[in-house]
């Protein structure tokens, strides 16, 4: 909870300064009539829920009966029309989407470019190319469908990864779903999650994947 504490203490809020709680000298609300539909607002809500959750998921590695802790805990992530799961230890944090910038002479696909994380320019990879999901077919989605970056602990330090939708944070049982297995696309189970084909990442496979897209 100090995390979400400090992470609070960072976010300006406006809403309570110039906004509808304070003196309502905002430019903005003239657009948006009040502070709840803008999107400084949505901003600041989404940091929030994204390290909570995270926290959360962190909470459930304490002690507790075989049924609570079974399984793995997985961070279940929209590629184009693609959905796939992701070990969390592979994860530094989850955050809004953010410009990337473009390397001159930049011959890879993989490596976009990079992005600014709190002040430090960040390597940006491209999942899509990495794994090789086919591009999205520009279905309709839902307002909650919102992209967000993947900031992955790989070795030597952070490296960014936008996907196209979160779904959360889960802990699932992989127990005999080797029938999944496919080196070739980083794949080491798939599995049926609320109607939906998941595919599992083999993290280790794929961390060593963006280790070489960076050398």
């Amino acid at each position: 909870m100090q995390l979400i504490a400090h992470d609070e203490q960072a976010i300006d809020d406006c809403w309570n300064r110039i906004g509808v709680h304070g003196d309502k000298q905002c430019p903005l609300l003239v657009r948006h009539v009040h502070c709840r539909n803008c999107e400084v607002y949505a901003d600041a809500a989404t940091r929030l829920l994204d390290r909570y959750a995270l926290l959360q998921d962190e909470a459930f590695e304490a002690p507790a009966p075989p049924e609570v802790v079974a399984g793995r805990s997985l961070l279940l992530f929209r590629l184009g029309e693609e959905w796939l799961a992701l070990a969390t230890a592979c994860l530094s944090e989850i955050s809004p989407l953010q410009p990337v910038h473009s390397l001159p002479h930049q011959r890879s696909r993989v490596l976009q470019g990079v992005a600014n994380v709190r002040g430090a320019l960040v390597p940006c990879l491209s999942l899509v190319d990495l794994l090789g999901v086919p591009a999205e077919a520009g279905a309709e989605r839902s307002g909650r469908a919102m992209p967000r970056m993947l900031i992955l602990a790989a070795e030597g330090g952070p490296v960014v990864v936008p996907v196209d939708e979160i779904d959360g944070i889960h802990r699932l049982d992989l127990t005999g779903l080797d029938n999944g297995r496919d080196a070739a696309h980083f794949t080491t189970a798939v599995l049926r999650w609320r109607g939906r084909s998941v595919r599992v990442l083999d993290e280790q496979q794929l961390m060593s994947a963006v280790k070489r897209s960076l050398s």
